[in-house]
């Protein structure tokens, strides 16, 4: 199973916010970070302001926040309103279904019970539980989740001896 582009996206949205909770942050801001089309975010955020996890400020000094503390943010539920399709194989779906296995065949069951289990663990999962505090991840005070695509980090000036009088 594989997570749609616009589903790992709107996870990303969601961590980078859960970790500056303490600021708004801007759709450009993110993909500069993440390495992705300002215009799929703009997408994703839409849809989670119209789901009532995010909060959207317009203008000069706009961006978004989460509504909800990241505890309240069920990877489950996020996962299942992102995504479009969990049909696995083509038995998933009864009304176009022409596999001539179906009568017997216990796969289904299976994959049933294997995208059961996968829910299980997201819905046992916040938004809080994948960021968690700064500290934990890394920098004390570190204000934002690492991106996927490594951003280029300024280098420190090299030292230099000191010439002794």
């Amino acid at each position: 199973m594989r997570l749609a582009d616009y589903t790992d996206y709107t996870l990303r949205v969601l961590m980078y916010c859960a970790a500056n909770p303490e600021r708004l942050v801007t759709i450009a801001e993110m993909a500069d970070t993440y390495g992705v089309s300002k215009n799929h975010l703009m997408k994703v955020v839409n849809d989670l302001a119209r789901q009532g996890i995010l909060e959207t400020t317009r203008g000069r000094g706009g961006g978004v926040r989460l509504l909800k503390p990241p505890s309240e943010i069920v990877m489950g539920n996020v996962v299942r309103a992102a995504e479009t399709d969990f049909r696995l194989v083509e038995c998933f779906e009864q009304e176009t279904n022409t596999c001539t296995l179906t009568a017997n065949c216990r796969m289904k069951r299976l994959l049933d019970s294997a995208l059961a289990a996968y829910f299980r663990e997201l819905d046992g999962a916040t938004l809080a539980d994948i960021v968690g505090p700064p500290a934990s991840r890394g920098r004390k005070g570190a204000g934002i989740v690492i991106p996927i695509k490594a951003a280029a980090q300024p280098r420190a000036p090299a030292k230099t001896a000191r010439k002794r009088p």
